[in-house]
């Protein structure tokens, strides 16, 4: 077989940077606190635990004091700064720039909005780290919707702006702009910027990933596409691969492989999402070489 990883998948710029900052700060002390898994992917989280770092949830923050906690790519609302000015809590702020960019743009359309009785809406996860950060600069007043069913908390007389998480689809995106188009001319309501202002905001190094894994995915007669099972971005983009080959496997690491899976002479594509190591599709292609010279030779 021909096994090749997907020169374009792995981390992308915001989580690599987050990584980085832990690592450089765990060298100087043998323990960190992260808000939160640094990425959704749990083999990284387990290496990164070994050399001391500690997942810690919000609420535990809240009981701790004069200490180091690294704020992960996903970014923060407001509330997590407050929580550490008032415990004396020194914060590592590894917020991916194009999420912070963001959150910056929708706290000035919300303030937009309260002055004209409109509606922030994001597409996105609720209950998504990402989307926790974006909501915090509505004081909680965004309405967060993921499917048409959603719309139903949207009120169409009134004005909307929409945003997208930075990891979504941009496919899903542009689905739920226009039912939210369709939505405010049914209820008789010019359709100009003033009534509904759109943003694609989905992080072009996640979109410019869709053609880049359609490609791929053609290109080869299996693949193996490996990700953490809590990360949004690595469904969406796996859904991209199963649309062009049907023979695409979600897998969190080499020991869910399936050797009927393969055949000899097949080419084996391996690729990940924006929270997928590189040193994690580099183990499954050692694993599934190791296939070859053992079960598939005989």
């Amino acid at each position: 077989m021909q096994v090749s990883i997907d020169k374009n998948s792995g981390y992308c710029f915001g989580v690599e940077f987050a990584i980085k900052m832990a690592e450089d700060e765990m060298e100087q002390s043998d323990q960190l606190y992260c808000l939160g898994d640094i990425v959704h992917n749990d083999m990284e989280v387990s290496r990164l635990s070994a050399k001391g770092l500690v997942v810690i949830d919000r609420e535990q923050l809240s009981e701790l004091h004069d200490c180091k906690v690294l704020i992960r790519a996903h970014g923060e609302p407001p509330e997590t700064y407050r929580t550490a000015i008032e415990n004396n809590i020194e914060l590592i702020d590894a917020s991916c720039p194009v999420v912070l960019k963001l959150q910056h743009r929708v706290k000035s359309a919300f303030d937009k909005m309260e002055r004209e009785d409109g509606q922030i809406v994001i597409y996105g996860k609720k209950g998504h780290a990402e989307v926790i950060g974006l909501t915090g600069q509505t004081l909680e007043k965004a309405i967060v919707v993921m499917e048409e069913a959603d719309l139903d908390k949207i009120d169409f007389t009134r004005p909307v702006t929409l945003f997208s998480q930075t990891t979504k689809s941009t496919k899903g995106f542009y689905e739920i702009s226009q039912k939210i188009e369709d939505r405010i001319q049914a209820a008789k309501q010019e359709l100009t910027r003033e009534t509904f202002n759109a943003n694609d905001s989905i992080c072009r190094q996640v979109s410019n990933r869709e053609p880049q894994l359609q490609r791929f995915s053609q290109e080869n007669d299996v693949i193996l596409f490996v990700s953490g099972k809590k990360s949004s971005n690595g469904k969406a983009l796996h859904q991209v691969c199963l649309a062009q080959n049907e023979r695409s496997y979600f897998i969190e690491n080499e020991k869910e492989i399936n050797p009927d899976w393969f055949q000899k002479g097949e080419k084996v594509g391996i690729c990940g999402a924006t929270s997928t190591p590189m040193w994690l599709m580099e183990q499954v292609k050692s694993y599934v070489e190791s296939l070859e010279e053992g079960v598939l030779s005989v």
